[in-house]
């Protein structure tokens, strides 16, 4: 769980570009970052929640290399863009759906009752 909260953390950190944040203080200005920002987006990367959507190892190579970072990137932000307006959708659907047909709510609890 700790694992989760830290790259939580981090990802919003990116977000809100702070990530000086993340840079060793006796380190002053002397880093790249560039360099820091793709770092960043290839560890958010490999820490998707689902296993399926993080990058093979050949993939972070190759990212590390500078070869599709940047399409890489863009493609799993506009897929957690789409996730998050459809489990909007869905959640919003799903409670106006028992709200208008109140019958549909009375039968299933009527199914689920002793036999």
């Amino acid at each position: 769980m700790g694992a989760l909260l830290l790259a939580s953390k981090v990802k919003k950190i990116h977000q809100e570009k702070k990530l000086d944040m993340l840079v060793d203080k006796d380190l002053k200005n002397n880093y790249d970052r560039i360099e820091l920002e793709e770092m960043v987006q290839v560890a958010l990367l490999c820490t998707q929640y689902l296993p399926s959507h993080r990058p093979k190892m050949s993939e972070v190579v190759r990212m590390l290399e500078g070869d599709g970072l940047a399409e890489k990137w863009e493609a799993s932000q506009r897929a957690e863009a789409t996730k998050c307006r459809a489990n909007e959708f869905s959640s919003s659907e799903r409670y106006s759906d028992l709200t208008d047909d109140s019958s549909l709510l009375v039968q299933a609890m009527e199914l689920s009752g002793p036999r």
